[in-house]
Formats: C-alpha cells, structure tokens, sequence
C-alpha cells in the first residue's frame, strides 16, 4: 500500500530536505525513523526539495509498505521517535499510481521578514531594517501573475525542460509591523522564491521600478534579477492535491 505522510520542519538543523552524502538532511532522519519502526528499509519521496536552513510547515511525502498500517498509531510512534525540529501530523492512504511531487495541483511558499531586532527570530525570519514601499511590490507582484516564463528567477544550472510556472497569487502582508510574502503556483524552478523576493525588495527600496520589473521577467537572464534573500525566512507552506489519489475509508 502507498501512504502520503504530512509533516513540518525547522530547517535550521539540516542541509536540506534531500538525502545527501556527509550531511545530515531531513529525509535521512525520517527514512530512518520510518525503517526502524516498521522493520524494513523505507525511502519516502518527497513532493519537492528545500534548501538548507528552509522550513516546512508542510511537506508531504510517500511511501509503500506491504501491509495496511494503523495511520494514528504510527504518527505517534514517529513523533516520539523524530527529533522535536520535525513533527508528523497526519497520514493517508492513497492509489498505488499516487505522487507526492507530480499529484501537487499547488504549493504555497511564505517568506518571512521582520522590521526590527530580534532574538526571537533570528533562524525563523529574515531581519530587514530600511524602510520598504509594500505598495510597489504589491504592483509588481500583480505582473508576476500575468507572466509564465521565469527563467529569470532561477538557478541557471537547474536541469528543468522549461521555466514555465503559472502563478496564482503573490502578495504582501503586513503583520504586526513584520512582512509577509505568499506566493502560490502549479510548480516552482529552484531558488525562484528566494530570488522574486530579492527583487521586490529592490522595488520596494525604489532601486528598480515597475517598468524595470517587467524588463527583468523579459530578459530571462537571472543576472538581471535580484539577490537571492538568505534561506531563514522561507516557508513550504501548503501543497494541494485533487480528492481522487486519497482512498476514502469506509465506515460500518
């Protein structure tokens, strides 16, 4: 039977989500837990990659067993034996054909930043103290909406077949004096969050101007855009899949 395995995670421990020689990563630490509870060696895929030091307040993964498990009991056990930076919330049983990664219709990523000092915060948010126009990156985050090729925005060795996204939302929040970022798309190239923040943050300071922002997207040359923003104030925030890949239970 396949299983998706919804979890969250403070990044700041780990070299990311994927299995890596010589450094510790999240999905080390949960094949590892999975295989000694359940007696046999599990490999949990993941719906996608984050970077050292990015967080999740959900990743789902998959994995196969030959038997039925008891979904509750086994989150218990995993969240006793998982170190208190990954918590496990909930377990599904899904068709066999299901994929974490390729059944996502949507993810959602948060960025963090915070205005003033603080302790607090200091692995969690990305601290940003000069004063920022959020109006602006508001107009330009409506362009983001009407654009599909953001080869700009990412890492130019990526082994992808296009740069195409489709994206649903992006916008910024103001809570309690500290920002938010939240962008939601069918899919995402890497370091493409971290990137568009960079470079709204250049809007927002008034270093490049709308018309600039659209000239950037244009260019498809990742030069052109702005820093990638440090990996603290990143969150996997929400993914969506469609009700048909989840076996319903069926009750007596």
């Amino acid at each position: 039977m396949r299983y998706f395995l919804y979890l969250s995670y403070n990044g700041t421990n780990y070299h990311g989500w994927q299995v890596q020689d010589n450094a510790i990563t999240v999905q080390q630490v949960l094949n590892e837990s999975l295989s000694t509870l359940l007696r046999k060696d599990i490999m949990a895929m993941g719906s996608g990659r984050t970077d050292t030091g990015v967080h999740a307040r959900m990743q789902v993964v998959h994995f196969d067993v030959e038997e039925e498990l008891d979904g509750p009991q086994l989150v218990a056990k995993l969240n006793r034996f998982l170190p208190r930076d990954i918590a496990v919330h909930q377990m599904k049983a899904v068709h066999p054909e299901a994929n974490t990664r390729f059944d996502a219709t949507s993810r959602q990523y948060h960025y963090l930043m915070h205005t003033h000092k603080s302790p607090f915060l200091e692995n969690l948010s990305y601290g940003f103290y000069q004063p920022l126009d959020v109006e602006a990156m508001n107009q330009a985050c409506e362009k983001l909406l009407q654009w599909k090729d953001f080869e700009c925005f990412s890492r130019v060795k990526t082994e992808v077949n296009n740069f195409y996204c489709d994206i649903f939302e992006a916008k910024w929040l103001t809570e309690n004096e500290n920002l938010l970022f939240s962008v939601r798309a069918n899919r995402f190239l890497r370091g493409m969050v971290r990137a568009i923040v960079g470079t709204l943050i250049d809007v927002g300071q008034g270093k490049t101007g709308l018309n600039d922002f659209s000239d950037i997207l244009e260019s498809r040359d990742r030069r052109k855009a702005g820093r990638a923003v440090p990996p603290q104030g990143l969150y996997l925030n929400d993914i969506v899949y469609p009700e048909e890949i989840f076996i319903k239970s069926v009750e007596n």
